[in-house]
Formats: structure tokens, C-alpha cells, sequence
């Protein structure tokens, strides 16, 4: 750093020139569970008053926050910094600054940045990775049926028999199709992991790439229910692990606090995924009857589709970088980034500092050590993560089925083909307002669990209406379209759950493990769903639809259950923590076995 660089009077980010800010404490109060607002600590300070020090650096995401509310940092206690330390290895280490003062204007520039060189990139790598597992949708409203078969009547009839395609395929084939599909997805989601912490995500994310979209083309040359379920398991072994690859990626450039937001646009992209691919689909699939391929629009399909993705994998390979200190290209790896890369050394000790004062625990490892299995046993034997995974086991699966079936269902209610593939568009949108509604909503007033509730209330009586509607009405396939999309258009709160499973990780081999069992947990629940409507609850599903409103009404029990366990847990700690003295606490960290989320100074977000 620079002599203009170094450290200032106080450490952190500089507020109001003379005005002293009140700290936010760890101090027990006792919040009920179900009081909105309040403030998350990753770790409880060793003395309150060491950090109630003026222009203290913020935990807050400056984009959601005010100088007026302003936290400390561990790092603010002299006598209990040395505890919080990175490791050695760590790859920011030689950027970390506790004392490193930066002003507002500074961070928010540099978060900006982020977003454009990191977030967003990561969002198209998703775009791309839903492209190709989703297009089956659109392929479906091709119905895969020979030309002299695709007048709306036979095509309606055939539809409502169970024929999927000429493939010589029916409903259950298509659900077993999609159980292994799910199932090498969730088998593939640990070693995936564990392969791209040992060689890095800016690595392994664009090899996933490129390997998926070889698979992805070449299911333009099914043939029959066999190499169909081959495809699909390929697939989804191949695929598994991405989405959890990302999110400890992301977690190395964002603060706790920031990442929800960033997430939500990450999924975001995963619905847009849905309107783009339906125009995509209007298109292509009009190459029905051209030479090549068979003349079927489906296959021009998928190998249009998933040559972009391929494209998109190479380009990855050129321009992730590792971490926020490693952004210079060396050699034909990271050519996109140049030889100087984004950040200045000032710029770098400003986004290490930051992201280590709101978080220490994201220092425990370098970003290419690998899980031993005692760590991944640690991760995998972690108790206080499992009312998270247990929500990831159902919280979706009263709104997967009509999501899955939505253009089948179209198609059997008389829509054509194209139509379908635009009808699904409002769903998507109205997904897409309330992804960002309500995880903007969870930071603003502090609470996870609370409103990830709120996916279930909405869904309750809408499958309600679909379960008590009569088969025929006036106006009744309207009815049933309108209620589907709203049910598929429902608050999605994955993004703060996995955010949150991020959060209460409390150490990097956690953050890995827990990412990809959370995101088990939903591929778990993306089986069960593809089982729940069969063909002989065709065309309304009315049995199916009883067990979506159970397992609804058993999710709002654990939404509140999780809420009440780490609220209890946190409230727990605080009466041992602050009964303590400061040399019993200092004692304790020098002496300290527990890890991560294990020790008594962490904190949970609930």
C-alpha cells in the first residue's frame, strides 16, 4: 500500500467526520422468534465495548444500509484479533488489513464491479446450464410426433392417452426420464464439489461446461426410451455440482449480507432462462421439416441450444479468476482478464479486509486446499445444518409437478404448440418479481425462515382451488391456466436459503459440504415430485394434488421449527458468552477445539 494507503485513526469504513456510532452489540436480549428486524454477527466480540469505537467498519451490505447502523468487527478488539487470523495459505492473506480504512464511495464501486465481472458472468453460466436441462420442456410441445400427426385434435387425443412421441414413450417413461435425470444430478453433487475445491471453480465450472453441452447436442439423436434415460443420466451426472460450484465462488468476492441479493439475480437468470428458451423454441422448432435431423424440430433443438453452451464453457475458461487478489492472466489461462488485471492493490486490501472483518470463518482454507475425508465427515456430521436440508427435502415439491406439467397440461386443455410455449411467459415473470421481492424483503427486516414460509401460503390455497374445481366449467381451461401459473409463479425463497446455508456454515470446508447437501436435499425433492403425478390421476391430478397440499401444510412446520431451533441456539449462547469474563473468553479462544459454527462466539442467521 501506498503512504496515502495506510492505516488511518480508525479502522474500517470511514463515516461522518466527529460523530460517534452506536455498535450493535451481542449483548443477550432475547428477541422473540418472531420479531422482524434486528442485526446478524457472524461472531460475538470478546468485549461489546472494544468495538463501540467511532467510524467502525460495517458488516451491512452498503447498498441496504445507513452509517447510522453500523457494526463491529472482531478484528476491533486488539487482545482478541490474533484468534481470527486468515491461515497462512490463505490466498488473500498477504492482502488482509484489519486496520485498512476505505469510505463508501470506495466499496460501492468496487461491489459494482463485482457484479458486472463476476455475478453477472456467473448468472449466464446458469442461463446456460438451464438451457440445456430444461429444453425437454419445449421438445415435449413438439410432441416429438410425425408431421401427419400434429393437427390439434389427434395431437390433443394422443396427449390425453399418454403418448409422449414417436419415440414409442408415455408419461411414466417421461417421469422415470426425469428421476434419472435428479438422480445422477444429486449423485454427481458431493465429488463435484470436492473436485472443484481442490482445483479451483474458475476451473472446474467451465470444464463442467463444455462436457454437459457435448451430452446436451447429442440428444438430438435419441432414438428410443433407452438412449433417452442415457442422455438424461449423463446429463445429469455431468451438470450436478454447478450450481453449489458457484455459490462458494460468489461466496469469495460478497459479504454475507450481499450475497442473497446476488443470488436472487443468479436465479433470476434461471427463470429468464424460461422466457428466452420459449421464443428460442417458437423459432427453432419451426426447422420442423427442413433437411437434417430428421426434419424434427426438437432436435435442431437441442443441438443449436447446447453448441451455445458449449461456447459458453470455453469462454469461461478465459476469464474466471480465482480469487478477488488473483485476477492477472498468466499464460493463455484468464487471457480475457489481461496481463494487469481489474484491481489495484489498494482496491484488492479493501475487498480482502472487508469480506474477513464481516466473516473471518471464509479465511479457514485457500481457495485450492482439498477436503480431507475427516473435514468432509466434520461437514457431513454437522447437526446444527440438517433443519436446513430438511427444508430443502420438500419446500418445492407442492409447486414442482404443475411446474414440470405445465405444458403438458396446456397442450391437454387444446393450446398448439407455439402458444404453449408463449403461455408459460406470465409464470415466469411473475417467479422472477417474486424471487426479488421477497429476498430483498428477508434482508430488509432480517428474516430467513419467516418469509421462505410464505412459498407455502401462497401455494395453499391455489391447490386448494385445483383440487376442488370440477372437470368442466365455463371458461374452465382459462381457470385451471391461470391458477397453474400462478402456482409455478410462486415465492421463490431459494435464494435465501441457500444463502443462509452459506451463512451458518461458519468455516469454508462447511460452506462446501453444506452447499452441495443443501442442494441434494432439492434435487432429492425433484424425485419424489416427478412420482407424484401419474398416469392414471390424468388429466387433473386431483390425488396428486391432495399430497401437494400435505406436504405444504407439513413445510410450514418446518419454516417455523427452523426459526425456533436457531433462535433458541443463538439465545443459548448468549447467556454462557456474555457470563463470561474477558479472560475466560480470551482463554477460551487460545484454548478452543470447537470449529466453525461449533464455537460458542458464533453466531446463526435465522
Amino acid at each position: 500500500m501506498s503512504a496515502t494507503d495506510e492505516k488511518l485513526s480508525d479502522p474500517g469504513l470511514v463515516g461522518k467526520p466527529g460523530v460517534s456510532y452506536a455498535i450493535t452489540t451481542s449483548k443477550t436480549t432475547h428477541r422473540p422468534w418472531w420479531k422482524l428486524g434486528g442485526k446478524d454477527i457472524s461472531f460475538a466480540p470478546v468485549d461489546p465495548d472494544s468495538v463501540a469505537t467511532s467510524n467502525t467498519a460495517s458488516t451491512e451490505d452498503i447498498e441496504t444500509s445507513t452509517l447510522d447502523n453500523i457494526h463491529g468487527s472482531v478484528f476491533d478488539d486488539s487482545g482478541a484479533a490474533q484468534f481470527y487470523q486468515p491461515i497462512e495459505k490463505y490466498e488473500g492473506a498477504h492482502r488482509f488489513d484489519p486496520n485498512a480504512t476505505w469510505t463508501a464511495v470506495e466499496e460501492k464501486a468496487l461491489v459494482r464491479t463485482l457484479d458486472w465481472r463476476i455475478c453477472l458472468p456467473a448468472c449466464t453460466f446458469f442461463f446456460a446450464l438451464q438451457l440445456d436441462r430444461g429444453n425437454i420442456s419445449q421438445a415435449l410441445s413438439d410432441n416429438m410426433l410425425s408431421q401427419s400427426e400434429r393437427n390439434s385434435a389427434v395431437f390433443a387425443r394422443r396427449l390425453m392417452e399418454g403418448a409422449i412421441d414417436n419415440l414409442k414413450m408415455n408419461t411414466n417413461d417421461y417421469n422415470n426420464g426425469m428421476t434419472i435425470f435428479y438422480v445422477s444430478f444429486l449423485t454427481a453433487e458431493l465429488p463435484s464439489q470436492l473436485i472443484s475445491k481442490k482445483v479451483g471453480p474458475d476451473n472446474w465450472i467451465p470444464i463442467q461446461m463444455v462436457l454437459w453441452s457435448i451430452v446436451a447436442i447429442c440428444q438430438c439423436l435419441i432414438t428410443g426410451r433407452n438412449t433417452f434415460f442415457v442422455t438424461r443420466f449423463l446429463l445429469g451426472l455431468l451438470e450436478g455440482g454447478f450450481i453449489p460450484d458457484v455459490i462458494l465462488y460468489l461466496s469469495y468476492f460478497y459479504k454475507n449480507k450481499e450475497l442473497p441479493a446476488r443470488l436472487a439475480w443468479f436465479w433470476t437468470s434461471y427463470m429468464s432462462t424460461n422466457i428466452v428458451s420459449s421464443f428460442l423454441a417458437y423459432g427453432i422448432l419451426h426447422l420442423r421439416g427442413h433437411s437434417g435431423l430428421r426434419g424434427e424440430g426438437w432436435r435442431y433443438l437441442f443441438a443449436i441450444e447446447g453448441g451455445l453452451t458449449a461456447l459458453l464453457g470455453i469462454l469461461a475458461w478465459f476469464y474466471l479468476p480465482p480469487s478477488p487478489t488473483q485476477t492477472k492472466s498468466h499464460g493463455i489461462k484468464g487471457y480475457l482478464r489481461g496481463k494487469r488485471g481489474w484491481f489495484t492493490e489498494r482496491e484488492e486490501v479493501i475487498m480482502v479486509t472487508r469480506i474477513l472483518r464481516d466473516d473471518p470463518g471464509k479465511s479457514t482454507m485457500h481457495n485450492r486446499q482439498a477436503i480431507t475425508p475427516g473435514l468432509l465427515w466434520a461437514s457431513l456430521s454437522d447437526y446444527d445444518m440438517w433443519p436446513i436440508y430438511l427444508i430443502g427435502l420438500t419446500w418445492t415439491i407442492p409447486m414442482t409437478p404443475p411446474m414440470n406439467y405445465l405444458t403438458l397440461t396446456l397442450k391437454a386443455l387444446g393450446f398448439s404448440t407455439f402458444n404453449t410455449n408463449l403461455l408459460v411467459i406470465p409464470s415466469s415473470v411473475l417467479f422472477i418479481l417474486q424471487l426479488q421481492f421477497w429476498t430483498y424483503i428477508s434482508e430488509k427486516i432480517n428474516q430467513r425462515f419467516l418469509v421462505g414460509l410464505m412459498s407455502q401460503v401462497w401455494v395453499i390455497p391455489l391447490l386448494i382451488a385445483l383440487e376442488t374445481l370440477p372437470q368442466k366449467f365455463p371458461h374452465s381451461n382459462w381457470v385451471r391456466y391461470a391458477i397453474s401459473s400462478l402456482v409455478v409463479g410462486y415465492p421463490y425463497v431459494h435464494a435465501i436459503l441457500v444463502a443462509i446455508t452459506s451463512r451458518n456454515a461458519g468455516t469454508v470446508r462447511t460452506r462446501t459440504v453444506g452447499s452441495s447437501l443443501y442442494n441434494m436435499a432439492v434435487q432429492t425433492s425433484n424425485i419424489i415430485s416427478t412420482q407424484i403425478y401419474q398416469n392414471k390421476d390424468r388429466p387433473l391430478y386431483y390425488t396428486g394434488n391432495k399430497v401437494l397440499l400435505g406436504l405444504a401444510e407439513y413445510n410450514v412446520c418446518l419454516f417455523i421449527g427452523a426459526k425456533v431451533y436457531y433462535t433458541l441456539k443463538n439465545n443459548q449462547r448468549d447467556r454462557v458468552w456474555d457470563s463470561m469474563t474477558r479472560e475466560e473468553k480470551l482463554n477460551y479462544l487460545a484454548t478452543i477445539k470447537d470449529k466453525g459454527n461449533k464455537r460458542l462466539d458464533f453466531r446463526f442467521a435465522s
